[in-house]
């Protein structure tokens, strides 16, 4: 499929997410998107069964509810480890930041973008505080104390769901560091 047919498609799909009477939900099954551009592109509920996404840019590409989705985008999205345990950094309220320990049998998951997400995690260090705390007035306040095991209120086990429930964290100090909470 060309780029311009593509672009036309995401273009009457993002009118469609406005107002299902307008535009028109995206129907890739099958389609050969090779090396296609998808960058940031919203797919949620698009119809992506066999379609072949080899090389297809998917950075930032929103796909909740996205349906049959081929392994391929799973395969090619994950940066979190598959099994063992491993080190990662959480930003918190005030420029706080946390360095987190992932534990092995912890269940953790991302979805297109960089954010992750774990069932548990360790706090190893609380940078620029002596707890870190993170939360929004819709949900319940977590505090990270050097040394304690922090479990998530609500476990979405849904990879395709970046936002959903979790301790959110990022792979690098850096990229926590530039995260806005």
């Amino acid at each position: 499929m060309k780029q311009s047919e593509l672009d036309k498609i995401l273009a009457d799909h993002a009118e469609w997410l406005k107002d299902s009477t307008r535009g028109k939900m995206a129907r890739l099954a099958g389609a050969y998107l090779h090396r296609a551009d998808l960058t940031g592109a919203d797919l949620v509920g698009a119809h992506l069964a066999r379609a072949y996404l080899t090389g297809a840019d998917l950075a930032r590409a929103y796909l909740d509810g996205a349906t049959d989705l081929p392994d391929y985008i799973q395969s090619i999205t994950r940066i979190t480890p598959e099994s063992g345990a491993f080190e990662a950094w959480k930003a918190c309220k005030d420029g706080v930041l946390v360095r987190l320990s992932i534990p092995a049998d912890a269940r953790r998951s991302n979805s297109t973008g960089r954010k992750c997400r774990a069932e548990f995690v360790d706090v190893i260090e609380v940078i620029g505080a002596d707890v870190g705390i993170n939360g929004t007035h819709k949900s319940r306040l977590t505090e990270y104390r050097v040394g304690e095991r922090v479990h998530c209120h609500e476990w979405d086990d849904d990879w395709r769901e970046e936002c959903a429930g979790g301790i959110h964290f990022f792979m690098t100090r850096y990229e926590a560091e530039q995260w806005k909470t």
